[in-house]
């Protein structure tokens, strides 16, 4: 016994001790390996996952350094199987790498023989592959690259990918770090440095930062790397433009050389970003956009937050094999399920950085996070006790109730920049209303948001009401305060995104402020638990107040 703050438990579950002096430093040491499950006020829940092993076996970590984490920080002996299973989970990934002969082209060959013989029977496998050209190596059809990487992650056998890629057509592209157009001159982070050397050193995969540190210029300095014909795809129109005026600034390129493959404009140009949306939209059943993926001989293809990567996207993914690919993203977590994909598909984690960690080195705001928990009225209680289920969350979450404790939360900063997020059309006109802002929406047209977020950015506009829009790849800077009002039932992915709105640091150093409104005794109360998994895994704790803490004490009744 160490008196450590972590229990570690035979079925793969991880229990830490958050009161515990040792407990940041342990929480550090496991998140490149470990998923958190689940966090309540004293101890939080990680499990080891076959993923998050060869997620971290791909960064560079090895099954020594995963076991050391863990004997280091047990209150408890660890037991002994779950240790050999860690290593051996770990090791399964590349003993069966995919490369390049240079007589027979792509192959998969074995480190060890009797892998490549289990997995050559699978009928998985049916179709992806060739001849046998000796004991340890089988031809590969190379159109079948990304399918069998899929399906060999699924037989548990992930493969290394040696088989390299085109460097696609040339294209100068260099980081204009001296200034541009006036601007004062700048230089990459360090990790923004590491993440691009991470990145090229794999050749293709994902890099993991928080919202607000920059993976804009990540991607930037990857294509500064390619030289080389980019296809930037991006959630929306508005974060498109931010990709290309972040580009011009930053890079030698030039407005003529960035197209914009968009609803509105059709540009293809040596660099050219697009919307998953227009590359996802259908005319007759079929998807009429995705020759584009081919229109250019691209030499990196960038996916910014890869965790929203729709599911068109990786399928025409898996034949853009031979293309370097970088995936940018706040959180690997998707709620479909299919990490299994990015993983196989866009590549593995080749960095991450915590998001504690960036926020100690100044680059993020230091944020303070709250659950505010409004008392339902009688009549809203029995509505909702009388509703059908799947009706229950859009009442709860939806509640009038939570007006005038969000009018309170705007009130008690004045001065300070205020989005309110929701996810509910009728309950954001009703809060525009209460709280005289103008609402963003899906409808808003791409020239009313920009005009809306210009005046935003420069303080003429103070609080603005958003709905899901303003998920991800906004550039608000100045935003300090953000209130959530309701969201996409337990997302975590969507709770890191709206804290990353608020996570740019602010010229004055000052700190951020997230805000959640939920409605007690309701399921409204268990989607906010759930969605703050993620955030809780990166070293934020949530306080939870009462309403009346914000609304002040009630004003005695005069009989």
């Amino acid at each position: 016994m160490s008196g450590g703050p972590l229990i570690v438990q035979s079925d793969k579950t991880l229990l830490l001790e958050i009161d515990h002096p040792d407990a940041q430093a342990c929480r550090m040491a496991i998140a490149p390996f470990a998923e958190l499950e689940r966090s309540p006020e004293h101890v939080h829940t990680y499990r080891l996952t076959p993923l998050g092993l060869w997620n971290a076996r791909a960064a560079g970590h090895d099954a020594e350094a995963v076991v050391d984490a863990l004997i280091k920080y047990s209150r408890y002996p660890v037991p002994h199987a779950l240790l050999v299973d860690v290593a051996e989970t770990m090791d399964r990934y590349g003993r069966l790498q995919l490369a390049n002969d240079p007589a027979h082209g792509l192959v998969l060959r074995a480190l060890d023989r009797v892998v490549l013989v289990e997995v050559a029977k699978s009928k998985k496998l049916a179709g992806m592959l060739g001849n046998k050209i000796d004991d340890d190596t089988i031809a590969v059809h190379p159109s079948e690259r990304g399918r069998l990487k899929q399906a060999l992650l699924k037989l548990g056998w992930p493969a290394e990918d040696l088989a390299g890629y085109v460097d696609g057509e040339a294209h100068p592209i260099e980081l204009a770090e001296a200034g541009k157009d006036g601007r004062k001159p700048w230089t990459l982070r360090s990790y923004q440095r590491e993440a691009v050397e991470a990145f090229w050193a794999g050749g293709s995969g994902v890099v993991v930062l928080p919202c607000g540190a920059g993976k804009t210029l990540v991607g930037a300095a990857a294509m500064a790397e390619a030289k080389a014909t980019t296809l930037i795809l991006v959630t929306n129109t508005v974060a498109g433009r931010q990709w290309k005026r972040e580009l011009i600034a930053r890079t030698s390129l030039t407005e003529e050389e960035i197209g914009e493959y968009s609803g509105e404009r059709k540009e293809i140009r040596p660099v050219t970003i697009a919307t998953y949306q227009v590359l996802t939209s259908r005319r007759g059943g079929a998807f009429t956009h995705l020759d584009l993926f081919g229109a250019r001989d691209w030499g990196l293809v960038v996916y910014d937050e890869v965790h929203l990567l729709p599911a068109p996207i990786f399928r025409f993914t898996a034949d853009l094999q031979a293309r370097r690919r970088l995936g940018l993203t706040a959180t690997l977590v998707r709620e479909d399920g299919r990490e299994g994909d990015v993983f196989s598909l866009i590549g593995p984690k080749r960095y991450d950085a915590p998001w504690k960690d960036i926020e100690a080195q100044g680059w993020i705001a230091p944020a303070e996070c709250t659950e505010v928990r409004v008392t339902l009225t009688d009549a809203e209680r029995m509505a909702y006790a009388t509703a059908e289920a799947e009706e229950r969350y859009r009442m709860a979450a939806t509640a009038r109730t939570k007006l005038p404790v969000v009018r309170a939360l705007v009130e008690r900063h004045p001065g300070e920049q205020v989005l309110v997020i929701g996810a509910y059309i009728d309950q954001l006109h009703q809060l525009g209303e209460y709280l005289d802002a103008p609402i963003v929406q899906g409808s808003t047209t791409n020239k009313e948001r920009e005009r809306l977020f210009d005046a935003f950015r420069s303080g003429e506009l103070r609080t603005l009401v958003i709905s899901k829009v303003g998920n991800f790849s906004i550039d608000l800077p100045e935003a300090a305060v953000a209130i959530q009002v309701s969201g996409t039932f337990g997302s975590r992915q969507e709770e890191a995104q709206r804290l990353g709105r608020v996570l740019r640091p602010k010229a004055d150093g000052r700190q951020a402020h997230f805000y959640t409104v939920v409605s007690r005794d309701t399921i409204d109360t268990e989607y906010a638990a759930h969605r703050q998994r993620f955030l809780a895994e990166q070293g934020y704790a949530y306080t939870i107040v009462d309403a009346d803490d914000v609304l002040g004490p009630k004003l005695p009744t005069i009989d």
